[in-house]
């Protein structure tokens, strides 16, 4: 069986019994850095062999793990600190490990993402998680502006100022929260407008690992057209016209049927 266990992101306390218990009784761990892991797992008296697995050798190593599962070993997963598969290594080997019929189970606990969007007291009922934003380009941010819902992406301390400074270009009055260094010593979380979180991280200089959520924008998608705001659905976010047509009724809460009808009528014009 293959476990795939959380790990404290920052507070080496925030490790329950349950994974603790889990990685003790692996015949062996996978782990990104074996350096770092070790801390944590001497820190809870865990001697188990530990198999370096890290995102530039995923798909070298996953023939050689797959035996050993299918031979009856119990692997457990970790990442460096989270929960893997969440921006991190995992996914490959867990679709693998499905494909194959080998049992998967998770070890839940700490994840960055859930963390901050909880304390970021925007809205948890429809969110999406990019990962990453890509380090050229606006596409990515436009887009998760126009999202109908909050948005969770990570982002670097370098890269945290200019970022603030194109959301302020593009969407001045948009609500954002910004969370650092989530569970440990110097953990902060501040909101505000971009204006706001600019003049407050160019006199503090941001350090460390960075959450960026944006606030969906009620009255940005509010000034969009049906038209505008189905075609925007499916540029912007791929979606089908059947899926496009169904969250902008959601969006401007009118029956779904009137906006395909809508929309089918103006674009034969």
């Amino acid at each position: 069986m293959l476990y795939i266990v959380a790990t404290p992101i920052g507070n080496l306390d925030d490790f329950s019994k349950r994974a603790v218990d889990t990685l003790s009784s692996c015949d062996a761990i996978l782990c990104e850095d074996t350096r770092r892991s070790s801390i944590l797992l001497n820190r809870y008296g865990i001697q188990k062999p530990l198999i370096s697995y890290h995102k530039f050798k995923e798909k070298a190593s996953l023939e050689k793990i797959l035996t050993d599962l299918q031979s009856g070993q119990n692997l457990a997963l970790i990442s460096d600190a989270g929960t893997p598969c969440i921006n991190d290594p995992g996914q490959i080997l867990v679709q693998a490990c499905i494909e194959k019929g080998i049992e998967v189970t998770a070890i839940p606990g700490a994840c960055s993402v859930i963390q901050a969007l909880v304390l970021s007291g925007f809205d948890t009922s429809s969110f999406q998680f990019i990962g990453f934003l890509p380090k050229s380009g606006q596409s990515a941010l436009k887009r998760a502006l126009h999202y109908p819902g909050t948005t969770v992406c990570f982002e670097s301390p370098e890269r945290l100022i200019s970022t603030l400074e194109e959301i302020l270009a593009l969407d001045p009055d948009r609500e954002l929260a910004v969370a650092r260094e989530l569970t440990k010593i110097y953990e902060e979380s501040c909101w505000g407008k971009p204006s706001e979180l600019l003049s407050h991280f160019q006199a503090h200089p941001p350090k460390g690992e960075i959450v960026l959520l944006i606030k969906e924008g009620k009255e940005f998608d509010d000034a969009l057209s049906l038209e505008e705001l189905v075609k925007m659905l499916q540029d912007l976010h791929g979606l089908s016209l059947k899926d496009a047509v169904k969250t902008s009724a959601k969006m401007k809460n009118l029956p779904k049927r009137d906006v395909y009808k809508h929309f089918l009528k103006s674009s034969k014009k």
